[in-house]
């Protein structure tokens, strides 16, 4: 059972300590006679997302170090495994191992991650948002292997699956009641239980396809933690993780073993956790800490392989309570030795991957980033590569399909652009999903009520060069259940190529189809009427660099706020 305040650092027999031991050795004698506890190490990882090669840019950095690449990840979870008892370690991770994955491995349906994971010896994983890209049936196959039933196996081998075991206690099929996948494990150590509860965030629903959901209904993550916790009571499992793909944001100052200013869902989610729950290796924020929740050990690697979480717990032999439990968040430096079955299994992929991968699309004359400018106080504001794609998604609809705007959602740039030639793979990197564009027809009215809906979402929708609107930072907003009734976007000021938005006109108006389903919490945009779906994003992102290169990036200048543009 947890234990408040032994979180940070392994420490010594407490009053808390002795009610699992008994009585306080008084003799030598006595104090060998007491078993010593089990040393179990957990090594986590999370939202790998299917970097095989180091990340570009600064995704490929952390802690002002390079990191990341899965021969290097290999390399350092051995030498993590060498230097603990190796019988003694599991390997586990928070989801998100898949989707939105670089080129390498997402041309072959993230299957080479899968097998680079196999090698590197993960034992369990939580299945994250992303691991619903492709459905259900999809998500089955990659646990329990078999051809793609459309793109066979692409390398021409089976696949076999995963070795490791994916754990979904909270993502259940409709029609049943029933788990997805497994709920948790119980893995022994010398005699000792350790149990493994693995789940995705409730909100998985509202940032996935609607295909990618269908048939499935997600749960409360502390409801359902506490639920399957006394089910692993009940079973003699004392020594409980969970595995769980939502996590939280520190304050900027906190270095990756910290825990400055914690907020976000896994504070309150770790808040309602039953105390018999030890430790929770988070996730999805793509955030790196090391924290005391509620007396609970509470952590996250960052993202893309950058980080490992050495986790060291001492477990009581009698009782099987975890006793005091410390973690240390490594760097995944590339100073090592490359694992070399890591780098032949890169290499092949490469091989079949063929040309494609370094064909030259366009080239752009400064790095175009994705981060956001800074919006009253709050990353809320523009992008500039975010930007650049609805130029882009503008430019193939504006034509055919009479398009006056496009919205860009942050959650689909996904890297950044390095100055100077653009291949397809680093193209396909930044817009992975392979979305369709969506054009559709919106009121005046329904688009302020869009934009409104940001503010409710805390997601920033990237427009395209016709739009201008501004921001009162003093204004209201709205609500989940109406989110028009915000006044964040000043009346009047939505502009569409500069000609102000009457509320009773119509507008064509391009999205991808993800956000034409009220992906990403934007429900307003189900209400378009004469949708006509388009070509898939990625292409028309392809064709713009080609077409407009060399490309620089945008000015962010799409949204002021009434600082910048005084009221009238």
């Amino acid at each position: 059972m947890s234990m408040t305040g032994m979180r940070r650092a392994a420490v010594g027999l407490t009053a808390l300590a002795v009610a699992a031991f008994g009585a306080v050795a008084t003799s030598p004698e006595q104090a060998d006679a007491r078993p010593k506890p089990v040393d179990v190490t957990l090594l986590a990882l999370n939202d790998l997302h299917g970097n095989l090669e180091p990340p570009s840019g600064s995704s490929g950095t952390i802690a002002g170090q390079a990191a990341g690449g899965v021969e290097y990840l290999a390399t350092h979870l051995a030498e993590l495994r060498a230097a603990a008892k190796k019988k003694n370690t599991i390997t586990v991770a928070a989801g998100d191992l898949i989707g939105a994955s670089p080129l390498l491995s997402a041309a072959f349906h993230d299957e080479p991650t899968i097998e680079a994971l196999n090698m590197a010896g993960l034992d369990y994983a939580s299945v994250g948002n992303h691991e619903f890209d492709e459905g259900a049936a999809e998500l089955l196959r990659i646990q329990n292997g078999g051809c793609h039933p459309v793109d066979g196996c692409a390398d021409g081998t089976p696949f076999r699956g995963a070795d490791f075991t994916y754990l979904s206690a909270n993502a259940f099929k409709t029609a049943t009641g029933k788990p997805l996948l497994a709920p948790y494990a119980i893995h022994k150590v010398q005699g000792v239980k350790v149990g493994f509860i693995g789940m995705t965030l409730e909100g998985t629903p509202q940032i996935v396809s609607q295909q990618g959901v269908a048939g499935l209904t997600f749960a409360d993550e502390a409801d359902t933690a506490n639920r399957y916790a006394r089910e692993l009571r009940r079973k003699g499992v004392q020594a409980i993780v969970v595995l769980l793909h939502e996590g939280g944001t520190q304050a900027a100052t906190g270095g990756i073993n910290d825990c400055v200013g914690m907020t976000g869902p896994i504070v309150d989610i770790a808040n309602r956790m039953d105390p018999s729950i030890d430790v929770v290796v988070s996730g999805h924020t793509h955030q790196a800490y090391n924290c005391d929740i509620n007396g609970k050990l509470v952590t996250s690697a960052s993202s893309f392989g950058r980080l490992v979480t050495d986790i060291d717990l001492k477990i009581d032999r009698r009782s099987g309570d975890v006793i005091s439990a410390a973690a240390n968040n490594v760097v995944v430096t590339r100073d090592v030795a490359k694992d070399p079955r890591q780098t032949a299994l890169i290499d092949r992929y490469k091989t079949v991957l063929g040309p494609v991968a370094g064909r030259q699309v366009g080239v752009t004359s400064q790095a175009i980033t994705r981060s956001q400018e800074t919006l009253f106080g709050t990353s809320l504001g523009e992008s500039p590569l975010g930007n650049l794609i609805a130029d882009a998604q503008l430019a193939a609809t504006d034509d055919e399909e009479g398009a006056v705007a496009a919205f860009m959602n942050p959650g689909g740039v996904r890297a950044d652009l390095d100055a100077g030639p653009v291949t397809y793979e680093e193209a396909f990197t930044v817009q992975p999903f392979a979305n369709n564009l969506v054009t559709l027809d919106l009121t005046g009215a329904q688009l302020y009520c869009v934009l409104e809906q940001q503010f409710v979402t805390n997601r920033t929708l990237y427009p395209s060069a016709t739009v201008g609107y501004v921001v009162d930072p003093n204004g209201t907003t709205g609500t989940v259940a109406d989110p028009c009734a915000g006044t964040r976007v000043v009346r009047g000021s939505l502009t569409l190529g500069g000609t102000a938005v009457d509320t009773t006109a119509t507008y064509r108006v391009t999205v991808n189809n993800f956000l034409a389903g009220g992906g990403d919490g934007f429900s307003a945009l189900t209400g378009g009427t004469n949708q006509v779906t388009g070509q898939i994003d990625l292409d028309a992102f392809v064709a713009y660099l080609t077409a407009q290169s060399p490309v620089s990036a945008p000015t962010l200048d799409r949204i002021r706020t009434t600082a910048e543009v005084p009221a009238a």
